[in-house]
């Protein structure tokens, strides 16, 4: 090992010290003052870390995550890219330049023409979508074609920062059903008050359905080409003490997924859920290089909401009530992150961990050269 290799890992190892060491944040240990923002991963940290996903609760303060950018009826049509940021963290806030980020993974424009598709590798975890822009109550209308081989998943949700969610998912090679979820505040819960599963009467994977969720703040219908498979209603969903509604109330992102549940680090019930273990020497696979799903358009229609002025930006969170939940207030604050701030996009524990031990041997190996 030369010296100038040396100094290049070391100072490497340097930069990395504070991604290593990143602080962990829930509801019982908050962020610090110097690294404020609770990321959607769960690390503490400043730049990205305060945007889309950017847990209010677990921060430093509830406002040191960058508001939520108010909603705005749009129509999204994926054989136009232009309004994807492709590079997640290049991402500034700025919801007026962009409409969608890349979260993780890689977008391919679908050989047909008809959209865009969300690409599954052995060496990733799939793609993700968000909206640069929250929704609070109105109709959000997905396009799309679902993945259709085992262990392969497409999703199709909306995610509030303090994990209020509502779903449509489609388990591996299970093309004739759609699986239906919400969550109130993060709680898993399974039951058939929450999760259900509806026919499809058409092959997922070969025909572009059109998915609705019809989100209202007392009523939420799930709808597939305009005809309605379930409904939920808010005043059903209240706790057995009285004191909460358990329904989803808060702004939230509008995301699209192909993720792989079909692999040896999942739970056994989440292998067989999604059709058992993925096959990557699947003939399909092994031709594209990637398994996939295909997005063709997202409508979103806001709802009406009177608390919103002109000058409105976006949502933010003052705290939680005396039942505990989030208190979110309209404000005129910028949602842009400030010039001087990094991104920081946090890494997985377990990727942190060998990238640590690596570097130290070859930090320590190196010692030799000087």
């Amino acid at each position: 090992m030369t010296r100038s290799t040396f100094l290049f890992l070391a100072t490497t190892l340097i930069s990395l010290l504070p991604l290593i060491s990143a602080q962990t944040c829930n509801s019982t240990s908050l962020c610090p003052a110097s690294a404020p923002c609770c990321s959607e991963y769960g690390y503490c940290g400043s730049g990205s870390y305060c945007l889309g996903g950017c847990e209010p609760l677990y921060s430093f303060k509830s406002t040191s995550c960058r508001p939520n950018p108010i909603c705005q009826s749009q129509q999204t049509y994926f054989t136009d890219l232009s309004k994807v940021q492709m590079n997640g963290t290049k991402y500034d806030g700025n919801a007026t330049a962009y409409d969608w980020v890349v979260n993780t993974g890689t977008l391919v424009p679908s050989p047909a023409g008809d959209g865009v598709r969300l690409t599954l590798k052995e060496s990733d975890q799939g793609t993700k979508i968000s909206s640069t822009r929250y929704i609070h109550y109105g109709s959000i209308d997905f396009v799309l074609e679902s993945s259709k081989w085992n262990g392969v998943v497409t999703a199709a949700i909306t995610m509030s920062d303090v994990k209020d969610e509502i779903d449509w998912e489609f388990p591996g090679s299970t093309t004739n059903k759609v699986q239906t979820n919400y969550w109130f505040l993060g709680v898993a819960n399974y039951s058939a008050t929450q999760g259900a599963s509806s026919d499809i009467s058409s092959d997922s994977s070969s025909n572009f359905l059109t998915y609705t969720f019809d989100w209202q703040e007392d009523y939420l219908n799930w709808m597939i080409d305009g005809q309605v498979v379930r409904t939920v209603l808010k005043s059903d969903t209240l706790s057995a003490d009285g004191s909460q509604y358990k329904y989803p109330s808060t702004p939230s992102r509008v995301q699209l997924s192909i993720w792989p549940a079909g692999i040896s680090s999942s739970a056994q019930g989440t292998i067989d859920w999604a059709g058992g273990m993925i096959d990557w020497s699947d003939p399909d696979y092994v031709a594209n290089g990637y398994f996939w799903n295909t997005l063709q358009s997202i409508k979103i229609s806001c709802a009406n909401e009177n608390d919103q002025t002109s000058t409105t930006t976006g949502w933010s969170y003052q705290g939680n009530d005396t039942a505990g939940i989030p208190i979110v207030d309209v404000t005129n604050a910028s949602t842009l992150l400030s010039k001087g701030d990094i991104s920081n996009i946090p890494l997985p524990t377990s990727a942190i961990s060998a990238l640590t031990g690596t570097l130290i041997v070859i930090f320590l190996s190196g010692l030799a050269v000087l």
